[in-house]
Parts: structure tokens; sequence; C-alpha cells
């Protein structure tokens, strides 16, 4: 909080909301037994320049298994920046990813959208991701972009690189993207290099971070190393995020969870700085359980979920990295009660953490479907709760014991100048959510919550225009578009 500060000691006891899952001592315990998973258990890496680096290193090698010894681990938490900063398109730096600074954002890669006009579940078209990038561009509390889907109507194994384009042409918030392999996330940081002004004006304020996964448990695949390698070539941020599920690719335990999330995360980590020491690199990784009746992964409906994303988190903060969590997501298959429960905790729970960048705003259905309803729905939950975590300011200001006597019992505050001043700050205003008494509501014609979900999305898409992008940079995209697509015939 930016507050004045204050001439009498204790006017402001304390200034947010606080929210803590470990002790300094389970982080420690916890931090612990990741190196001992790395450097007795080891891992499997199936990329030969990965395996080179660390043989180099002096790590113990029995083919692609390899064993991590703890220095190499603590070395390269040393060197990889504890603080990046991302820009926007047009090189504004705007997300600090440091401390406790939170922002959200949608995901990517669901296959399927929930039609505005008709709520039928359908494939994802390129129009869905230049709608989603229009919502995020228009809405506060989305703070960065992401695709929220994977495109069926264009070169298939060009998807990912199309919803760079598509997003970059309808936002200028910083991006955070996916690539299915090293020559789409050449082509995709071609791209934002032309939108920055060149590769040196991208490196230096980065308006994008590629997303990158291994394989858990404890195999690093070639494709994912392939585009981390790359990125810390290029000094640009990447995530190194494994999808982890307990009772399945991770032990039955919270704890275990973590461990097995942060193992993975870890080997990607000293990887990046053994290919370029200093790189920026943000820890992450979506911690889940499978449930074992269905065999979904559960996102968000079980408090389970919010527990294991905000351990992994103060785990990550102990060691002074930046943090990629999840929250404002759904196992529900419609935009119903169900996700209004699960987004709200899961993103209150995901803001006391204070992990750096939160995406999967707007998913459904356990991240097989997304919904720009739920863009907009969730941008009006974080906005409540960034309201709640600023805690109760405390000043003379606020105290208003002047004000108090000046009225005097039974007056009231209307006509005062304190409320004037103070009534827009002191006190959040919903943007969505119905105050009106039951005989307004009902001559107004009983518009349900859902109801005006969808409606203000229309609205944004028919009113909200995005800063253009200069035709000759439009042309540049379509250049590298196309010589992408001739590369894959």
């Amino acid at each position: 909080m930016n507050w004045d500060k204050c001439s009498t000691s204790n006017q402001i006891n304390h200034g947010s909301v606080h929210h803590q899952v470990l002790s300094e001592n389970q982080c420690e315990r916890i931090f612990s037994a990741v190196l001992e998973v790395l450097e007795r258990t080891g891992t499997k890496v199936y990329n030969e320049e990965a395996l080179a680096l660390l043989k180099q290193a002096g790590c113990r090698t029995d083919g692609e298994r390899v064993y991590i010894p703890s220095r190499l681990v603590e070395k390269a938490i040393t060197s990889a920046p504890s603080r990046i900063t991302l820009a926007d398109r047009n090189g504004q730096r705007r997300l600090k990813l440091e401390g406790r600074n939170t922002y959200f954002g949608p995901g990517p890669t669901n296959p399927n959208f929930i039609d505005l006009e008709t709520g039928i579940r359908r494939k994802v078209l390129r129009q869905d991701v230049c709608d989603v990038a229009t919502v995020v561009d228009a809405l506060s509390g989305l703070d960065f972009c992401m695709s929220l889907a994977c495109i069926s109507d264009v070169t298939p194994v060009l998807a990912d690189v199309h919803e760079v384009k598509a997003m970059l042409e309808n936002t200028i918030k910083p991006i955070v993207t996916w690539a299915f392999n090293r020559e789409n996330n050449a082509a995709i940081v071609e791209l934002c290099e032309a939108a920055a002004g060149g590769a040196a004006a991208l490196r230096d304020n980065p308006s994008f971070v590629l997303y990158t996964e291994p394989a858990t448990p404890l195999k690093h695949p070639k494709e994912s190393l392939d585009k981390l390698l790359y990125m810390a070539q290029k000094e640009l941020p990447v995530i190194y995020t494994p999808g982890v599920q307990g009772n399945a690719t991770a032990p039955a335990s919270l704890a275990g969870v973590i461990v097995m999330a942060a193992s993975d995360c870890f080997a990607g980590l000293v990887i990046h700085q053994l290919k370029n020491e200093g790189a920026p690199f943000i820890a992450g990784g979506v911690t889940t359980n499978m449930d074992m009746s269905t065999t979904i992964h559960c996102y968000a409906s079980s408090p389970d979920f919010c527990l294991m994303h905000a351990g992994y988190s103060e785990l990550v903060q102990h060691i002074g990295l930046p943090m990629f969590s999840t929250a404002g997501c759904s196992d529900s298959k419609a935009l119903d009660m169900q996700v209004a429960i699960e987004y709200a905790l899961s993103i209150y729970s995901a803001a006391l953490s204070g992990a750096n960048l939160v995406h999967d705003v707007g998913f459904l259905e356990s991240g097989m479907s997304a919904s720009l309803q739920g863009l907009v729905m969730g941008d009006e939950i974080i906005s409540y709760v960034r309201k709640m975590i600023q805690g109760i300011r405390v000043d003379d200001e606020t105290l208003a014991v002047d004000v108090i006597d000046a009225v005097g019992p039974g007056g009231h505050f209307l006509q005062e100048e304190h409320t004037f001043r103070n009534f827009k700050s002191a006190f959040w205003m919903p943007k969505l959510i119905n105050r009106e008494q039951y005989t307004s509501w009902e001559a107004n014609g009983k518009i349900t919550y859902d109801q005006r979900l969808t409606a203000r999305t229309k609205e944004i898409l028919s009113s909200h225009k995005s800063e253009p992008l200069d035709a000759g940079l439009k042309a540049e995209f379509d250049k590298i578009i196309a010589r992408a697509e001739a590369r894959v015939g």
C-alpha cells in the first residue's frame, strides 16, 4: 500500500489482510525434500543439449537419467532474477513480478468455447481469441492476456502462432502464451519483436512470456526443453510449469504434490540457468489432485486446490523467485453457481498467497471449455478481492473523530465534506452485482446476474476498441505468418 506515512506510530495497524499456509520451517523442509529428490532420485532429460549442459556442470548421469546435485539447484536459484517487469505492447513497464504483487489473466489451451449467442459448447474459432483479447483489454481487473483457447479454424500446427497474432492485434496488455515447438516459438518471438520495435527492445522491456511444461513426474521432453533453452538464449522470460495431480502423477498428500511440482520446475531452472546465467525465469505449476471417482483433475472444486497453490507460492517466495499460479477456474460445465463459488474462493486464495502471475480466469470444465462471460465475472470478483486484501486504513482521516464530534448524537453524515471526499474510495462499488430494492429490480425486468454478465460482455465487444496497430506492423505480422505457413506446407 502506498499510504502517506503517519506522524504518530501505530496509526496504520497493517497494510493488508494476511494469509500464511506454511511456516518458514515447513518451507525449508519442503525445499530440502526437493533437493533430495533431484539428487537421489534424479530426473529424465530427453534433450541432447540439456544433457550436455548438465554433464558439463558435474551431474551424474545414467543414459537420460540425471542426478542433480543440490549445489546446482541453489546456484541456479541465486543466479535467476528475483524480479521481472513485464511491459505492454507499447513498451510501457506495467507488471512488476516481485514480492507479493499479484496480477490476473486468462489461461490457454481450451479446445472448446461456450458460444456467447447460443450458450452452446463448440470448437474454438480464431475470432474467439480476438474477442478474448478485446474483453481483457477492456477489463481493469485483468492484467495480462492469454488466448483462453486452442484455435480450430487455422492451420492446426500453427494455432499457437495465430493466437499470438490475434492477441497482439486486439490488446496492448502483456501476453503470456504457449508454443507447440521451437520453430513456432521462434515465430512467436518474431511477432513480439516486431511489435516491440526489435529484439533489443523486447529483451529490455518484455511484453510476452512463454509458458512451457515438463512431463511430470520427473521427465523433461525434448520439445519442452527446446523452448526453455531458446527463451534462455533470447533472454526473454519463460514459465516452466508442471501440471501435477495428487493420487496420479504425484503422491497422495498436499506436501507431496508441492514437492513433485517443485522438483520438476527446479530441474528446468537448473537447465535454464546453465544455458544462460541470469536469464529471467518464472517458477510455476498447476497443482491439483485426481478425483478418484471421476478421474478428472480438480480445478478449484476443492479446498486442496487452493491450499496447494498457496503453499507452492510460499515456497517459491521463500527461495526468492517470481511465481506463476492458477485461479478463476472451475470444474463446472456451465456458467452456474458452482462456477461462482470456485472462481471466488480460488481468486481470493491466490491474491492472499501473493502469487505474481495468476492464470486460468474464464476456465470451465476442468480446462476443456472457456467462457467470455467467465472473464467478465472473474473481473468483478478480482475487484472485490483486491478491496478485501487492502485491509483497513487507520489514520486521522479515516478515524474521523472531528467529523463525528461535529455531527453529534442523532445527526447524519450525508452532507458532510468528509463524506463527499471519501465515499468513492472508502467503499467498494460493484459493476454488475445488483443492490436494487426488490420493487425496483422487479420493475426493471428481474434481470439476473448471468443475464447482466452476457449483456456486459456483448457491450464490451460492440463498443470497446483497443489501441490500433500501425498498418505497417500489421503487414509485418502477415509476412511472419506467411513464412510460418510456408514452413509447414
